[in-house]
């Protein structure tokens, strides 16, 4: 690891640019797609000019880190990725993941996922991140998400939830809501007030053309009309800007799933750390009905035992050795997810 508090303090890291690119597919067919030139160089060397270092990386190895950073610090409220493809757009945008605008607000998003990786006091010292952003050939061995969050739904409840991570649960619940709902007003918004501008160019065109055959009023239609096309023409800009603040809020919108990520984790630990719990008790009882040879609850034991005699000394001393090596194990369990889960 490298002994560095922050990353962006060493190394300036930029998305300079996005590239449209042609090639096949893991099926052999041909695809085109979008690759980003990430460049990096040392602080000291900016006052120097020396050229940056810089290599190409597509949308899906970015994927691949960020799955790769979720799963070796599940602790870690992990940055989100801008959209792979555009969501909660008003009709002028277009949802073409290929389209020069979204490539270049996607660009920006790039850029801004790597800078908060790179100020992070824990993930910005990760050497596979390291790598990422410095070594070309390398190929990535990148751990699979883990299999058991998809466990983390309806099929189980915990018992005893830590209220600070449901607390953190309903505020991401919660503000995911709230910024979905106010992105697709804001979208519909936009819409009706693109409408409204534009149709004051019909206007514009009217006036232009009622000048032509009006002798005293012409000038006056004629500055009419270009006041008029101004008017329709500067809701690109109005819009343009806010699209600015739209794309801040979706990156909020994509960090209540980064926030619920977390909790899920935590909520799967704790349901470990019940379960192991709860076959340490098990097993302790069974100790103890061993050693003291009562049965306190209705067992398939307390029924063989009636049925075909009690268990030999031998058998009872063999049986007594396994349950201890099992305790031994569950309290180390126990403490081991204890351990995980504060």
């Amino acid at each position: 690891a490298h002994d560095w508090t922050s990353l962006l303090r060493k190394m300036e890291i930029s998305v300079a640019e996005a590239e449209k690119r042609t090639g096949k597919n893991t099926v052999n067919m041909q695809e085109i797609y979008t690759v980003y030139l990430i460049e990096t160089r040392p602080v000291d060397a900016l006052t120097e000019g020396i050229t940056p270092d810089s290599l190409w990386r597509r949308y899906s190895e970015f994927e691949l880190l960020r799955n790769y950073l979720l799963v070796t610090y599940p602790f870690v409220v992990v940055a989100p990725l801008p959209e792979k493809r555009a969501e909660i757009v008003w009709h002028k945008l277009s949802a073409d993941n290929m389209d020069p605008d979204f490539v270049e607000r996607r660009r920006v998003g790039l850029e801004n996922f790597l800078h908060r990786v790179a100020s992070h006091p824990v993930l910005c010292n990760d050497n596979i991140f390291y790598i990422f952003l410095t070594e070309v050939s390398y190929r990535f061995f990148f751990i699979q998400a883990d299999s058991r969050l998809k466990a983390v739904n309806a099929a189980f409840r915990v018992k005893n939830p830590d209220g600070r991570f449901t607390e953190l649960k309903h505020y991401s619940d919660e503000l995911q809501t709230v910024l979905s709902q106010l992105l697709r007003v804001r979208a519909r918004v936009a819409d009706r007030l693109y409408g409204v501008y534009k149709v004051h160019g019909n206007y514009g065109r009217v006036f232009s053309e009622w000048s032509a055959i009006e002798k005293e009023m012409g000038d006056g239609l004629q500055s009419a009309g270009h006041h008029m096309d101004a008017y329709a023409a500067s809701v690109d800009d109005i819009l343009e800007e806010e699209e600015h603040y739209a794309d801040q809020l979706k990156e909020y919108l994509f960090y209540t799933d980064a926030l619920r990520a977390v909790c899920r984790k935590h909520e799967l630990t704790q349901f470990e750390l019940e379960m192991v719990a709860l076959d340490l008790a098990c097993k302790k009882q069974q100790k103890e009905e061993l050693v003291t040879g009562t049965v306190r609850t209705f067992s398939l034991k307390g029924m063989t035992s009636k049925l075909f005699g009690q268990e030999t000394a031998e058998q009872r001393e063999a049986k007594l050795q396994v349950l201890e090596q099992q305790l031994k194990e569950g309290e180390e369990a126990v403490k081991e997810k204890n351990t995980e889960s504060e």
